[in-house]
């Protein structure tokens, strides 16, 4: 297949091989509009010509000189750790798929600077219950309520805490209020990026799915184009059981967790949303679905399917162009 080069390529990822490096380029809207192998020489040849664009690499042996080359040139050239790129990686590992990935990463600061704090929050978190626990202290499991017990426990007598740990679950709690005041900060930009976008207005119509999700979905996928259906969405998106066929019989597994866990983790997260708010299903004209499935599936399952149905709804109403409408019974 041959490519123009000329064509309007916002986002380059390049997979650094010691002789031969893979090039994905990708539009505005996120489609895939460069797709070549290319020999080192011709890397410099190449984007010299070509418009200022930005370019993501992983950080490697070799990648800190062509990065500066490539500024040189008037891109804007950006190296990432590979941890940060392994969750955009789709399918099985090649180095096509590998200069897709670290395109699409390089796109979203935002969202891995993020990811990256939550995380370190969740660590933070679970230190400080696993000290109280080494001293007999449970707390109800959830955030909000170890926020909430947190200055009562510190306040316990010497013979419970000793003066030492409070002080060390104090500088925890401090790393703790600054964590959430950055991941607050983050989410407030994503937001207001999301506001501005269509796509990501029609998304958040999709009830469990708020500016971060929707905002995702649309760095990920843009308006859907590269899905026929939103089945195919959901498979790439790793929520779709393995499939194991053996003579006549087809044996289905766990969920295969291939492609996008970032938008994966995200839809679980959504799918549990909904579940936690009873109330709201028939608002949504998931009640009849839920009440049913619930008989048959273990609520983790049920989570599972419910993602696996909120991400066909969300490529339904990226590819359509409308606001999710509720399928409500007649009466």
């Amino acid at each position: 297949m041959s490519w123009n080069l000329s064509a309007a390529v916002a986002v380059i990822g390049i997979d650094i091989g010691k002789n031969s490096f893979h090039i994905v380029g990708l539009d505005g809207r996120g489609a895939i509009v460069l797709r070549q192998k290319w020999s080192r020489g011709q890397v410099e040849a190449r984007l010299v010509n070509m418009p200022p664009c930005l370019i993501g690499m992983e950080a490697c042996v070799g990648a800190h000189h062509l990065s500066r080359k490539l500024k040189a040139f008037g891109h804007d050239a950006r190296l990432m750790p590979a941890k940060y790129v392994r969750p955009y990686s789709k399918g099985q590992k090649n180095d096509f798929r590998d200069a897709e990935a670290i395109a699409e990463a390089v796109q979203r600061p935002l969202h891995r600077v993020r990811e990256r704090l939550v995380s370190q929050r969740t660590g933070i978190i679970n230190q400080i219950r696993a000290f109280l626990l080494e001293r007999g202290v449970a707390v109800r499991q959830g955030l909000r309520f170890l926020r909430a017990e947190l200055p009562r426990i510190l306040a316990a007598p010497p013979d419970v805490l000793s003066p030492r740990m409070v002080r060390v679950i104090e500088g925890l709690a401090e790393d703790w209020r600054r964590l959430d005041e950055r991941v607050d900060h983050l989410s407030g930009e994503i937001t207001a990026l999301a506001r501005q976008d269509v796509g990501c207005e029609r998304l958040m119509s999709v009830p469990g799915i708020g500016p971060i999700i929707s905002s995702a979905i649309v760095a990920a996928i843009g308006t859907g184009d590269a899905f026929s259906k939103g089945r195919d969405f959901a498979a790439w998106l790793g929520l779709v059981p393995k499939q194991i066929s053996t003579g006549d019989r087809t044996i289905l597994g766990k969920i295969s967790k291939r492609g996008n866990r970032y938008l994966r983790v995200l839809f679980v997260q959504a799918a549990w949303v909904v579940l936690i708010k009873p109330k709201s299903w028939e608002h949504h004209g998931f009640k009849p679905w839920i009440e049913a499935a619930k008989k048959r599936l273990h609520r983790n399952v049920l989570a599972i399917a419910l993602a696996n149905k909120l991400a066909r709804i969300a490529w339904s109403v990226l590819a359509n162009g409308r606001v999710f409408e509720a399928r409500l019974e007649a009466a």
